[in-house]
């Protein structure tokens, strides 16, 4: 496609009309519904979202119309939290886990995250980024119109500014929004063992500088715990990433509780993550910060936690509440965001507007993108999930099942 038929494109006015609407409209209670609503867009953006009734004589009359007869129509949902580059995978890890060993054990017998290093540097840019589109590609037949990609199975200052460009590669591959997350606090390489101090020095900190000066990243993200790093040793950290005027976040509290998410609070992080370990003083520091929680109900699946996250203390406090796949090659090889929405409903309790939320304007929230989507509404991009169902909670009911119709990111349409 040229870029004038490009432009032509994106100049025409186009009219989606009688639909049934979950907007996610915080002005709206529950999910936002709109009965036979209609949506505009202009130049890939919404310009109206609401009843059909109400829309104005002279817009019908100029615009492309689709009708969606009847159909569902959501935001394009947003996983806000995945691992989606890298090489390899750890099935091996998969079986010592059903014999019996722990996450702690296999991460300390040189497995983990540390096993996924070498077959991620081994390939190159390009690389990274077709073994990864299989599994891009998974979540965007489901309705993903944006994604977070996280660095962190480079382990050196090469390699982690290779996991980044691969990164952005994905967001010029396909259809999709891509946000980076630079994630070198993710585990200590064998060579810094015992040193986290020296390697955060020498590795993290000056690929982090590296990175901010070639655009590769929008925010940084750390591994707060036991077999990874001290609230202070992230402190070095999230210390550079303020200087360079980038948001933060933070893996905390999954495994035991260091108070990594009252740290991520007192930097004002868009979102801790995981949380099974969160106490009542990390709930209110959240809370006071306007830090979104992120549940990750595939990582608790997957090494058979037991501890849940909070979830009525997170409800109680008023601290927003999003979900992600976060996929990964060990502890979350998951690539549906529909069956994360069926897992955060049984395993933690959410509730169905809770789960449909939370992977659509919460999960925007927790990448700082709630201005440009994750709720239909006039002036926001025309980012929108399709669906052939009945009702809203057929997205969190249904197992292993694929509903969506058709996607549409910023105003483009493109059938499953």
């Amino acid at each position: 496609m040229t870029g004038n038929n490009l432009f032509a494109q994106e100049q025409r006015t186009r009219l989606w009309r009688n639909g049934r609407m979950a907007t996610l409209d915080p002005a709206k209670p529950g999910l936002g519904i709109v009965e036979k609503g209609a949506i505009v867009i202009e130049n890939g953006r919404i310009s109206y979202a609401g009843p059909e009734s109400e829309l104005p004589v002279s817009i019908i009359e100029r615009a492309e119309i689709t009708d969606l007869e009847g159909r569902w129509v959501t935001p394009g949902l947003v996983d806000c939290h995945t691992h989606i580059v890298h090489g390899g995978n750890r099935a091996q890890e998969f079986e010592m886990r059903l014999e019996g060993a722990t996450y702690e054990e296999i991460a300390r017998a040189g497995g983990g995250i540390v096993s996924s290093v070498k077959a991620t540097n081994a390939l190159s840019v390009e690389g990274l980024v077709q073994a990864s589109l299989p599994r891009l590609d998974t979540l965007l037949s489901e309705g993903v119109t944006t994604i977070e990609v996280k660095s962190g199975y480079g382990l050196s200052i090469a390699g982690e500014l290779k996991m980044l460009e691969a990164a952005r590669g994905l967001g010029s591959a396909r259809p999709v929004r891509v946000r980076t997350s630079y994630l070198g606090a993710h585990a200590t390489p064998p060579e810094y063992k015992g040193r986290n101090t020296d390697y955060i020095t020498d590795i993290v900190l000056p690929a982090l500088d590296e990175a901010h000066e070639k655009g590769l990243v929008d925010a940084v993200d750390g591994f707060c715990e036991g077999i990874a790093f001290s609230t202070e040793e992230i402190g070095y950290v999230f210390d550079r990433a303020e200087a360079l005027g980038l948001p933060v976040k933070l893996h905390a509290e999954q495994l035991s509780n260091l108070g990594g998410a009252e740290l991520a609070a007192d930097y004002g992080a868009l979102s801790a993550d995981h949380l099974e370990y969160l106490d009542d003083t990390g709930v209110a520091a959240m809370a006071a910060a306007g830090t979104v929680a992120v549940l990750l109900p595939g990582a608790f699946y997957a090494i058979n936690e037991t501890q849940k996250p909070p979830v009525k203390a997170l409800r109680a406090a008023g601290v927003p509440i999003a979900i992600a796949t976060d996929c990964n090659p060990g502890t979350s090889p998951l690539t549906s965001l529909l069956l994360t929405m069926n897992m955060s409903a049984t395993l933690f309790g959410l509730t169905v507007e809770e789960c449909i939320a939370g992977a659509t304007r919460e999960g925007a929230r927790a990448l700082g993108l709630l201005d440009e989507t994750g709720t239909i509404e006039a002036g926001k991009s025309a980012d929108l999930a399709i669906w052939d169902i009945e009702s809203p909670a057929e997205l969190v009911y249904r197992i292993g099942f694929n509903p969506l119709f058709a996607r549409v990111f910023k105003g483009e349409r493109i059938d499953r």
